[in-house]
């Protein structure tokens, strides 16, 4: 099978390259290098690697037609790039995607990567439940806010890739990722700076937001429903949830990786960051219906592994 990953180079992109050579694809992976990086875990996959600006439609004229899969995973995210740049943000995850939906030819069929933060307001605001499903209101409680850029961003994708795909008559699904965690995702996330701080040994330990709560999904959990939502007929259309309905607080969460690190810091509680969502956790009925999926990496597990990489291989 012939498939395509833009974006590929970056965080989950590259576990579903590695996954997806395991089970035989032809893969190539185009980025522009801006957050994924080019290294020896990518070279070792054995896929072609390209190097474009995905937001200039001249990228897509230079690539073939004829993919049996392709992955749009290439976006701004983490919300330091999104605080620092929130035009940036906007413009580029955009544009990539829309240069992407006029290059898509019928019969294609498309994975596109979305957020929960397309929900969160709705959260926040009380129009959705907890464990929340995709058939919730979409609301953004400040349009003005750079918080709000990277869901107002995917919050245009899906509506652009459902549209679009009907309007062409290519097959489209939307994967929104839930808190996915795991090696190589960079260190502005919640599990690698809790890890890289942990290993630091900092003491007092600081902790933003104990009471607040996640689900968080170790990205080879994510990697196998996004394989699996491609491989189901009946996804295509749809908006699926995706990740881990285990849900734990952050205070736990420390506690977790300090215990993984071996050490016993004094903790300094201070408040969660201004517009973070106090609970996130996906109801995963839909994706469970359609695919019969279960994530298999325990919290623990997956801290372990994390952890570990980071403590022997991370390189800023």
């Amino acid at each position: 099978m012939k498939t395509l990953l833009l974006g590929g180079a970056g965080f989950i992109g590259l576990h579903l390259a590695r996954r997806l050579r395991a089970d035989g694809h032809d893969v190539t992976v185009i980025d522009d290098f801006s957050r994924g990086r080019r290294d020896d875990a990518l070279d070792e996959l054995d896929v072609e690697v390209r190097s474009a600006d995905l937001t200039d439609p001249a990228a897509y004229a230079a690539i073939e037609p004829g993919w049996d899969q392709v992955h749009m995973l290439a976006a701004v995210v983490g919300v330091r790039n999104v605080e620092k740049d929130p035009a940036r943000v906007i413009r580029v995850n955009t544009l990539a995607l829309m240069h992407l939906l006029d290059w898509l030819r019928p019969g294609d069929r498309l994975f596109f990567a979305s957020t929960s933060e397309a929900y969160a307001g709705a959260v926040t605001t009380g129009l959705a439940p907890v464990p929340t499903p995709e058939t919730v209101p979409l609301v953004i409680e400040d349009v003005g806010s750079p918080r709000y850029t990277y869901a107002i961003s995917k919050l245009l994708g899906e509506a652009a890739v459902l549209h679009t795909a009907r309007a062409k008559g290519f097959e489209a699904v939307i994967g929104r990722f839930h808190n996915v965690y795991g090696p190589r995702m960079g260190a502005d996330h919640v599990i690698p700076e809790l890890s890289l701080r942990a290993a630091r040994g900092e003491d007092p330990f600081t902790l933003y937001g104990a009471d607040q709560s996640r689900a968080f999904c170790y990205v080879d959990d994510a990697v196998e429903a996004v394989v699996r939502l491609m491989a189901t007929p009946e996804a295509a259309g749809r908006i699926v949830h995706i990740g881990n309905d285990a849900e734990t607080n952050i205070g736990d969460l420390a506690k977790l990786v300090l215990r993984v690190a071996g050490v016993n810091p004094a903790i300094d509680h201070v408040p969660a960051p201004a517009g973070s969502v106090a609970r996130r956790c996906p109801d995963l009925t839909l994706l469970r219906e359609l695919t019969g999926y279960e994530p298999r990496v325990a919290l623990e597990e997956g801290v372990r592994r994390t952890f570990t990489w980071y403590q022997e291989s991370w390189k800023p």
